[in-house]
C-alpha cells in the first residue's frame, strides 16, 4: 500500500508541478519577448523606487530662466521681437552666466523687426531712407551677435519627421571603440534655428525627449545621430561649453578596457572632466531629485532689472543658465516619475545636476539574465513547497517570496543604482503559486469527493470528513491494522423468510437494518457490508479510532437494546448473535484497479465470523474475545467457555458482556461473577453434582438473559451424567459448525 500511495503522491505532485511550470514558462516567456504590459508595470516600479527614495540633489549651479506667464503678462506675448531675447542675452552674460542655453528653437524670421516692416513699406510703394546704423533695425541680427558676444547654446529638435539638415555642430567628438554612428539611429532631420544664430552660438545641442508610451520623461540621448553627424544634448552642450571643453568623448565597447560583447553599444562620455555612463543606445536614466534648478528667475525680473545689477551677478555669476517656458500655452510641459505639468526645461537642469552629482542609474546587460534567472529560482522554490503546505500557508509564502523578489530590486536599486525589474520574478512566483495551488485544490477536492461517495454509505458522516482529508488511505492495497472486528446475524432467517413474501421481508430488513446501521455509524465503526440479513463492522481503519474496543462493545449492547425496541413494535420478534473479536488484519481497497470494496481480512476477521456463530451454541446474543474483553475488563464480563472453532487449534476463551440495564447494583455483579466461576470450573473438572449445584444457585442470581447459556450447560452436566468426558478432557469445547 506504500508503494501504492507513493505512486499516487508522486501522480500528484507531477500534475502540480507541471501547471506550476507551465505558468511559469508562459510569463518568464511573455516578459522576456519585448514590449510587453510587463514593460510597462516595470517602468511605473522604477518610478515608485524613485518616488520613494529621489537623488539627493548636488546643488549644481543652473538656474532657470522662465518665460513664465507673468513675464508674458509683463512683456507681451510669444513670440517676442529678438531684440528683447538679445537684451535678455547680454544682461545674462554681463552677470556672468558660465553658459546660455536655450530650451526653444527659433527656425523663422523675427516678424516683429523693423527690418521687414521696412521692407514691406517699400514693395507698396513706399521711398524710406535708412540711416548709417540700419542693421539695428534687423532683430534676428541682433539677437546673433547677442549670441556671438555671450557663451550660447542653441537648442534643436532632432526629429524622423523632418528632412531638413541639421546645422553642423559645434562640438568636436572623440571616439573611444566602435563609432556610435554604426549602432545609434540615424535621425532625418531637424528643426533648428536660423543659421545666423547658429553659427553664431558656442555651442549647438538638441532638447527634444525621446517619445514613450505613456509620455514620462525618464530616460535623456546624451548623443544623437543625424546627417552623418553626432550632436550633444542640450544638457551635455551646456556643461561643455561652462567648462571651456573642446570635445565630448565617447566610450563605446571595443575601447580599451570595454568588453567587446559582439553587439556594439555606447557605455559612457566624458564631457570636460565629467564621466557620464550610458545605456547601450547613448540614453541617460534620469535620476530625479525633484528639488529643481538652483534658483528660477522669471524673464521679466531680469529685464527689468536695473544695468549692473549686484542681487542678479550674485546669482547668475559662474552658473549654468537655461532659458525655457512653463506658460501653458507654449506646451513645453512634461511628465516625469516625481511630478505631472514640469517644465521641460526643468528636466534639462535635472539632467545637468544629475551628471554632477554622479549618481547614475543603470540597466545593465546581465539584467535581462538575472531577473529571468531570479525568477526560475524564486518560483521554482515556491512550486517545490505548494504540495507540502496548507494552501493558506503556500499563499502567505508565496507572497512572501515574491516580497523578497522585490526586495531584491529595492536593494539593487538603492545601494548600487541598479534597475533590476521585481515585476517579472514577481508575476512568474505568483503564477507558479496560482496555477499549481489551483491544480493542487481540484486534485484534492477530487479526491474529496471520492472518499465522501465510496465511505458515505457505511462510514460515520464525522469519520468521512476526516478520511477525506486523508484520502491516500483510499489505494489499492492493504495495510496491517489493529481492528475490532463485529459481525452481527439473525437467528433462524431462513424459518422467517419462508413465512415472509419478499416484499414483507424486504421490508422487515430494512427496518432492521436500520437502526442497526446507525447504532454502527454513531460509535464510529466502518460499515464494512451487509451479507444478507448479517452486518459486517470494524473499528480502528481506515483512521484511528481510539479506545477501538470499548467503542465496539458500546455498540454491541446499544445494538441488543436497539433490538429490544424493534421487537416491541413489530409482529416478527427478531433475534440475533453478535461476535466480537480484535486482532491485526489487512485493511484496504481489495478488488480491482477499476472497481473495490475497503475491507479487511485476515485470521482476526474469521475469528469474529466464528464466533458470532458460536452465539448460537451457547443460545447467547453477545460473545467476545478475550482479545477484545482485554480493553473493557472495568465491563461486566463473563467467561463463557474455552472453545475451539473450525479452522483453529488452539482453544480461545471467549467472554460474554451484560447491558448494566441488567444488573441493580455492581455487588450483584460480583456475586453473579463468583459463582458463574465456580460453576465453570466445576464443570470442567468433570464435576457434575456440585457443578449442578452451583448452576441452580445462578438461575437466582442472573438476569433472564443468560437463562438459554445456563440451559446449555445444564444439558452438557446431564449428558456428562450419562457419559463422563474421556480421559485427559481439557475443558475445551469443540465447536464443529461455523
Amino acid at each position: 500500500m506504500a508503494r501504492v500511495r507513493k505512486m499516487r503522491q508522486r501522480r500528484r505532485l507531477a500534475a502540480v508541478w507541471a501547471a506550476g511550470l507551465a505558468a511559469m514558462v508562459a510569463v518568464i516567456a511573455l516578459g522576456s519577448a519585448g514590449p510587453t504590459s510587463l514593460a510597462r508595470l516595470r517602468a511605473l516600479v522604477f518610478d515608485g523606487y524613485q518616488w520613494l527614495a529621489p537623488r539627493e540633489t548636488a546643488g549644481a549651479p543652473v538656474v532657470v530662466v522662465d518665460i513664465d506667464e507673468a513675464s508674458l503678462k509683463a512683456l507681451g506675448q510669444w513670440p517676442w521681437p529678438r531684440s528683447l531675447l538679445a537684451r535678455l542675452v547680454e544682461r545674462i552674460g554681463e552677470a556672468g552666466a558660465a553658459a546660455i542655453a536655450f530650451d526653444i528653437v527659433f527656425p523663422e524670421t523675427d516678424r516683429a523687426s523693423l527690418k521687414n516692416a521696412v521692407a514691406a513699406l517699400r514693395q507698396a510703394g513706399a521711398r524710406i531712407e535708412l540711416p548709417q546704423n540700419a542693421d539695428r533695425l534687423d532683430n534676428d541680427a541682433l539677437f546673433a551677435a547677442a549670441i556671438a558676444r555671450n557663451p550660447v547654446v542653441t537648442g534643436l529638435v532632432l526629429t524622423q519627421e523632418s528632412r531638413a539638415p541639421p546645422p553642423p555642430p559645434k562640438t568636436g567628438f572623440a571616439l573611444a571603440g566602435t563609432d556610435p554612428q554604426a549602432y545609434l539611429p540615424a535621425l532625418s532631420g531637424a528643426i533648428a534655428n536660423l543659421p545666423q544664430l547658429d553659427a553664431a552660438a558656442t555651442g549647438i545641442g538638441f532638447f527634444s525627449f525621446p517619445p514613450a508610451a505613456d509620455g514620462i520623461v525618464r530616460r535623456l540621448p546624451v548623443v544623437e545621430h543625424a546627417a552623418g553627424q553626432l550632436y550633444p544634448a542640450l544638457a551635455v552642450e551646456a556643461l561643455r561649453v561652462a567648462q571651456g571643453a573642446g570635445s565630448i568623448v565617447v566610450r563605446s565597447t571595443g575601447a580599451s578596457g570595454e568588453a567587446d560583447t559582439g553587439a556594439p553599444a555606447m557605455t559612457a562620455i566624458k564631457v570636460g572632466a565629467l564621466a557620464v555612463p550610458t545605456g547601450p543606445d547613448g540614453g541617460l536614466f534620469l535620476y530625479y531629485s525633484g528639488a529643481g534648478p538652483e534658483a528660477t528667475l522669471a524673464a521679466a525680473s531680469i529685464l527689468e532689472a536695473p544695468a549692473g545689477d549686484a542681487a542678479l551677478r550674485q546669482t547668475l555669476e559662474g552658473r549654468i543658465v537655461l532659458i525655457g517656458t512653463s506658460a501653458v500655452g507654449l506646451r513645453d510641459l512634461v511628465s516625469t516619475p516625481l511630478a505631472a505639468g514640469v517644465p521641460g526645461v526643468f528636466v534639462h537642469a535635472e539632467a545637468i545636476d544629475q551628471m554632477l552629482s554622479g549618481s547614475f542609474l543603470a540597466r545593465p546587460d546581465w539584467a535581462p539574465g538575472a531577473e529571468v534567472s531570479l525568477a526560475l529560482f524564486l518560483s521554482l522554490l515556491v512550486l517545490l513547497a505548494v504540495p507540502f503546505i496548507a494552501p493558506a500557508i503556500g499563499a502567505v509564502f508565496a507572497a512572501f517570496v515574491a516580497a523578497a523578489a522585490v526586495g531584491v530590486s529595492w536593494y539593487a536599486f538603492i545601494r548600487h543604482g541598479l534597475l533590476i525589474d521585481p515585476i517579472l520574478p514577481a508575476s512568474s512566483v505568483a503564477a507558479t503559486h496560482v496555477a499549481a495551488t489551483a491544480v493542487l485544490l481540484v486534485l484534492t477536492e477530487r479526491e474529496r469527493r471520492f472518499v465522501k461517495n465510496a465511505f458515505s454509505h457505511y462510514l460515520a458522516p464525522s469519520l468521512v470528513e476526516r478520511l477525506a482529508e486523508e484520502p491516500d488511505r483510499l489505494t489499492l492495497g492493504g495495510e496491517t491494522r489493529e481492528l475490532t472486528i463485529l459481525f452481527c446475524d439473525i437467528r433462524g432467517f431462513t424459518s422467517l423468510s419462508e413465512g415472509l413474501d419478499p416484499q414483507a421481508l424486504t421490508s422487515l430488513l430494512n427496518d432492521y437494518l436500520t437502526p442497526m446501521t446507525d447504532v454502527l455509524l454513531a460509535e464510529e465503526a466502518t460499515l464494512d457490508k451487509y451479507i444478507g440479513d448479517a452486518i459486517m463492522a470494524f473499528w480502528n481503519a481506515p483512521l484511528n479510532v481510539a479506545a477501538h474496543r470499548r467503542r465496539a462493545t458500546t455498540a454491541a449492547i446499544r445494538m441488543l437494546r436497539a433490538l429490544e425496541a424493534f421487537n416491541q413494535t413489530h409482529r416478527q420478534e427478531i433475534r440475533v448473535g453478535i461476535g466480537l473479536n480484535t486482532g491485526p488484519c489487512c485493511v484496504g481497497n481489495l478488488g480491482s484497479r477499476t472497481r473495490f470494496n475497503y475491507s479487511a481480512i485476515g485470521d482476526a476477521v474469521n475469528i469474529a465470523a466464528r464466533l458470532e456463530g458460536l452465539c448460537k451454541q451457547f443460545s447467547l446474543p453477545l460473545i467476545l474475545s478475550e482479545e477484545t474483553a482485554e480493553g473493557v475488563c472495568d465491563l461486566m464480563l463473563l467467561k463463557v467457555d474455552r472453545v475451539r472453532v473450525v479452522g483453529r487449534a488452539a482453544p480461545l476463551q471467549v467472554f460474554t458482556l451484560l447491558d448494566e440495564k441488567e444488573m441493580a447494583e455492581a455487588a450483584a455483579y460480583q456475586r453473579l461473577r463468583q459463582a458463574h466461576e465456580e460453576m465453570l470450573t466445576l464443570y470442567a473438572q468433570a464435576n457434575v453434582a456440585p457443578a449442578k449445584a452451583a448452576l441452580a444457585r445462578l438461575r437466582d442470581l442472573a438476569p433472564a438473559r443468560l437463562g438459554g447459556f445456563y440451559d446449555v450447560y445444564e444439558e452438557r452436566l446431564e449428558a456428562f451424567q450419562r457419559q463422563p468426558p474421556p480421559p485427559g478432557w481439557d475443558g475445551v469445547f469443540v465447536s464443529e459448525a461455523k
